[in-house]
């Protein structure tokens, strides 16, 4: 009996999952607020709770946090990690004090003490890479010239998760200064390990795990993820590293087959990933911690665009690129969360989950917006101040000049 009705609360989730998926689809939305409303709708003092089901889900939560990060890692390669880390360092910086520092401010005015503080301060820091690469297909930007700079930024907060996660883990399990510097010690060790041998010997790695049989590459590559995953988590360093640092690892064809084979397993764990966060979020936990998430929410939509534009104008990128990079760093999403879901299972503090639940979803609805419209926006304004007679493009007296074409090409 308690197997028929795990079964059909299961397959309950999955169908309404892939509903929700259809309707986000239909009208070119992120689907991560839907799974994170359903969450809250099936969750703990939602509508209709679950409960044979739910420590199936957790597992299943757990396994799309880790294909989450391995997938992450098969997009870049440890030659462009090392690339993009020596060139575009700075921005990274420029964007871990924007972003993370308003989020760490705000849980300690809030009084949840330091360690809630470092965790609030990853969730204001990643954007969602998922939300963001879906919004600059949707809008036509992938060729666009700003577009490196956009993705370097998220290549550097990639890279440095593989530090800040083993940090979180530490602090959030109670770990001693010693045994913390240890856990950090060895995950940069393994990160620094796994960078030199994907550098100099990929292509054996890739050669030993590539089969030309699709399901023989599943079975190895996802069991692979998963043992290292689990070696890691063992050695308090996070599953989610683990992961990430395999994707690293693998390359060229080994790389795109198993990207290609697992992009469906990872859409469906993932859901699952999220729908499992809403479900250990009490909807009537939000109210009191809307408007801290809201206010949170505009304050670092700001700062991403103030990040977007620095390093657009550093990469020599025109006025009108600078404001459509800033645009599309607002969305926060997958990451977040499970930064947030570390901290929620560990006890940390109880407002934290409902606060991040919320500011995630004001967000993720929020980025695709600030993409579309921060550049024209910015350039009503610019004009608008030009015919009012204090831009570069008026006369004394306030008469607006002639532009010539030169001058136009520079700003746009």
């Amino acid at each position: 009996m308690h197997s028929a009705v795990l079964l059909i609360e299961f397959g309950s989730i999955i169908l309404g999952l892939g509903l929700l998926g259809r309707f986000a689809g239909r009208y070119r939305l992120s689907p991560i607020p839907l799974y994170l409303l359903a969450g809250l709708a099936f969750g703990e003092g939602g509508l209709l709770p679950l409960g044979a089901s739910e420590e199936f889900v957790a597992i299943g939560a757990e396994i799309g946090v880790i294909l989450l990060l391995l997938m992450l890692g098969l997009e870049y390669t440890a030659s462009d990690l090392v690339t993009n880390l020596k060139s575009h360092y700075p921005a990274g910086l420029v964007d871990c004090a924007l972003n993370a520092v308003p989020g760490a401010v705000a849980a300690l005015l809030l009084g949840w003490g330091p360690v809630a503080a470092v965790v609030l301060a990853g969730v204001t820091w990643i954007s969602s890479s998922g939300v963001i690469a879906k919004v600059l297909g949707d809008l036509g930007r992938v060729g666009n010239r700003e577009t490196p700079v956009i993705l370097s930024v998220l290549v550097l907060e990639d890279l440095a998760m593989a530090v800040y996660l083993p940090i979180v883990t530490a602090l959030v399990a109670g770990a001693g200064l010693m045994t913390g510097s240890i856990t950090l010690a060895v995950a940069l060790a393994a990160a620094g390990l796994v960078l030199f041998v994907a550098v100099r010997y990929g292509r054996l790695i890739s050669r030993f795990v590539s089969s030309d049989d699709p399901e023989k590459l599943l079975l190895v590559v996802l069991g692979l993820t998963i043992l290292v995953a689990g070696v890691a988590q063992q050695l308090q360093v996070s599953a989610a590293v683990g992961a990430f640092l395999v994707g690293i690892a693998l390359s060229g064809e080994v790389a795109e087959g198993a990207h290609t084979l697992l992009s469906p397993l990872r859409d469906l764990f993932a859901a699952v990933f999220f729908v499992f966060f809403g479900l250990h979020t009490d909807p009537a936990s939000i109210p009191p911690v809307l408007l801290p998430a809201l206010a949170l929410a505009l304050l670092t939509a700001a700062t991403k665009i103030a990040t977007g534009y620095w390093a657009a104008r550093r990469a020599g990128i025109s006025v009108k690129g600078r404001w459509r990079a800033g645009g599309a760093l607002v969305a926060r999403g997958e990451f977040s969360i499970v930064i947030a879901g570390l901290a929620v299972s560990a006890g940390i503090e109880p407002s934290l989950g409902p606060l991040a639940t919320a500011y995630v979803l004001i967000l993720v609805v929020l980025g695709p917006l600030t993409a579309r419209f921060t550049e024209p926006l910015a350039t009503r304004l610019a004009r608008r101040r030009e015919r009012s007679g204090g831009g570069p493009g008026a006369l004394p007296g306030g008469a607006p000049r002639a532009t010539t074409g030169a001058e136009a090409s520079v700003r746009d």
